[in-house]
């Protein structure tokens, strides 16, 4: 029997490991997935961080936030997932509602969520939840060039990506008085 329960610090390896699992962080590059992540959005918005547990395993979860770049009235529905083997059981749906629900209630005027374009599945399930499509961006890429292409120009060495929640949050710790 499968149940959606509110996360726990004791579902975050179960979150992690499901989501090291599912998603695909290379499709959209300032997407990182990150034991960070998940748990700066259990941390600030606990209430819209939900699991699905079949026998005590994570089998789905979704994390939601009140930050949605600049917006403090915009909930931010940032990350779901559910485990393949319990897919096309309407999980989630249910997922969706318990976080949204909870976003409503802290005062969200509207959620936003977005959609790599190949993921045809997430875009369905959205917009059978109420989602809309409101806006599209494409992302452009520009390589760097190969070390020494460039004379007399210095190389910079790229960095991992940061994580987008810590960002936003060490935005917010900076704007505080």
């Amino acid at each position: 029997m499968v149940h959606l329960v509110l996360m726990r610090l004791d579902h975050l390896a179960g979150v992690l490991a499901l989501g090291n699992r599912v998603f695909d962080v290379t499709a959209m590059p300032y997407t990182s997935w990150s034991l960070s992540s998940v748990a700066v959005h259990l941390d600030a918005q606990p209430l819209a961080c939900w699991v699905a547990e079949s026998d005590d395993d994570v089998v789905g979860f979704v994390l939601g936030s009140m930050s949605y770049d600049e917006r403090e009235d915009w909930g931010y529905l940032e990350w779901i997932a559910v485990d393949p083997a319990h897919q096309g059981q309407g999980l989630a749906g249910k997922l969706l509602d318990a976080c949204c629900g909870a976003l409503f209630a802290e005062g969200a005027t509207r959620i936003v969520t977005d959609v790599e374009a190949s993921n045809v599945a997430s875009a369905t399930l959205m917009q059978r939840n109420g989602f809309s499509d409101r806006v599209t961006v494409t992302l452009f890429v520009r390589h760097a060039e190969p070390t020494g292409v460039v004379p007399g120009k210095a190389h910079r060495t790229t960095k991992q990506p940061s994580d987008p929640a810590k960002a936003r949050l060490r935005r917010a710790a900076r704007s505080d008085p």
